[in-house]
């Protein structure tokens, strides 16, 4: 994935002389489309928003249509004109000879069958623009569909009918058009990831001109639509659209998770995130944003997979605005969103990243909070992928130190606990002696429980006889009750 568009060029390190506050923040101006259309770009789609993608892709692909169409025209004119000058020199003694009744029909059947390069071509065009949803003939696939989860698909099945009987025939329609689409593309079994998203991005964009003619003047009702149809196609096309083969998904999980494990060593202080952990209900807040970034993984529905993102986010603020005790901004929010991603080392990050972006409904990405908080986290996996010294103020030496395991900094002490050794250096390796100092920490125990048994005073004194007949000279101004009575023996 390459991140152009908002990647380490829009992420950058304050480290300005006009103020004291140092950290890593992003241009806002960064996050938007890079056609200045004011809505969030996204790295896959090279900066640019879903709508300017999709226009920009359209003019490639129609351009690259008529660059083959183009193509196939002179081919066959260059064929026609070879054939003609065989036929030609070979009938030149007998010009006025006729062809055969049988070799007619031949030639007749044969141009019937083999289709020119204008008809292939223009058939390719609209298939390619219009997407064509024809339930193919050929036999059902042994992939895909008939391989999810039974439980999965009915259930699903089941709630979008539930959902769509209130919009009565609008509904019927729109289930058929939806059925017959992941009908459709599950026999497509050597289709692209990418093809795979554009096929599905057409459909909810023809869709959604439908709804939007239907219900003129109830964008929410569309949306709340377009919500359903999203978790109806994607849960049926999740074998197939998550992580597919065709795509280097996996590898990009592996290299994250592999870079994100040899970055444990990283600190709050070192990405200057204004997080105070120490605090109970900070801690707390980052547990929660923790958990949420990693139950992402564990949605099917990339709406699902980004309320968990948007949830996790607001997690970061509410530790951020803790921690400072006022508001947080929107530069406090990525580093302390970087140091989330850090700890949590969520599972699979780049194939959910890529499943949201390519099957999400566009418009959720392109506005609103939901779509800001996932370019942040598009950001912050950038950020990770291309962090060096300089990003956290450290020299190579100390940096190259950390990431080989030999050396790490000082983590601020649990209350309560001290460190036997707080002269150790910071950027020294902790491993060169490590027989000495278990020697000297031992020593130094010994001493100290040598000092203690020396500075004790103890008493050896003969244990005190009971005198209970004796006379008890202080028991005079006890009352009558409890003063000794004295009996003669």
């Amino acid at each position: 994935m390459s991140y152009t568009a908002f990647g380490v060029s829009g992420v950058q390190r304050r480290m300005s002389s006009r103020t004291e506050h140092r950290g890593i923040y992003v241009d806002q101006a960064a996050l938007l489309c890079s056609k200045g259309c004011d809505f969030y770009g996204n790295s896959t789609w090279g900066g640019l928003c879903s709508k300017c993608w999709r226009e920009e892709n359209q003019k490639a692909r129609a351009k690259q249509i008529e660059e083959d169409h183009a193509l196939a025209e002179r081919l066959q004119r260059e064929e026609e004109a070879a054939c003609a000058g065989s036929n030609q020199g070979a009938h030149s003694g007998n010009s006025s000879t006729r062809l055969s009744k049988p070799e007619e029909k031949r030639n007749s059947q044969k141009s019937r069958t083999v289709p020119t390069g204008k008809k292939f071509f223009t058939t390719l065009a609209k298939t390619t623009l219009g997407r064509d949803v024809n339930v193919p003939s050929q036999p059902a696939p042994t992939t895909s569909i008939s391989q999810q989860p039974v439980a999965d698909s009915d259930q699903a099945t089941r709630q979008f009918i539930d959902f769509l009987k209130t919009l009565q025939k609008p509904g019927r329609d729109i289930f058929k058009q939806c059925h017959s689409f992941c009908y459709s593309v599950s026999y497509k079994k050597d289709l692209g990831a990418e093809d795979l998203s554009e096929s599905v991005q057409d459909f909810y964009q023809n869709l959604s001109d439908r709804l939007h003619n239907v219900y003129k003047g109830s964008p929410e009702r569309v949306e709340a639509i377009m919500d359903e149809v999203e978790r109806y196609i994607t849960l049926q096309l999740y074998e197939q659209a998550f992580c597919p083969e065709s795509a280097d998904d996996e590898v990009k999980d592996l290299a994250i998770q592999k870079r994100i494990r040899a970055l444990h060593w990283v600190t709050v202080q070192m990405l200057c995130a204004p997080l105070k952990e120490e605090i109970p209900a900070v801690s707390d807040s980052l547990d929660k944003a923790i958990t949420d970034i990693i139950e992402m993984d564990s949605k099917r529905v990339p709406k699902d997979k980004l309320s968990y993102v948007t949830r996790c986010s607001k997690h970061i603020f509410s530790a951020i605005k803790r921690s400072k005790r006022e508001a947080a901004s929107a530069d406090d929010f990525l580093p302390a969103l970087i140091y989330v991603v850090l700890r949590a080392n969520p599972p699979r990050l780049q194939s959910n990243i890529q499943y949201i972006t390519r099957f999400c409904n566009p418009r959720r990405l392109m506005s609103g909070e939901d779509g800001y908080y996932f370019t942040n986290l598009c950001c912050a996996i950038a950020f990770i992928e291309k962090l060096d010294a300089q990003s956290l103020n450290l020299n190579p030496e100390e940096f190259k130190l950390y990431m080989s395991d030999q050396a790490s900094p000082d983590r601020p002490q649990a209350p309560g606990i001290s460190c036997p050794s707080s002269s150790s250096s910071r950027s020294g390796p902790r491993a060169d002696r490590p027989e000495n100092d278990l020697i000297d920490w031992g020593d130094g125990v010994e001493a100290s429980v040598q000092d203690v048994l020396e500075g004790l005073q103890l008493d050896s004194c003969a244990p005190s006889t009971s005198a209970i007949d004796s006379d008890n000279v202080d028991s005079e101004g006890l009352p009558p009750p409890l003063q000794p009575q004295v009996f003669a023996g």
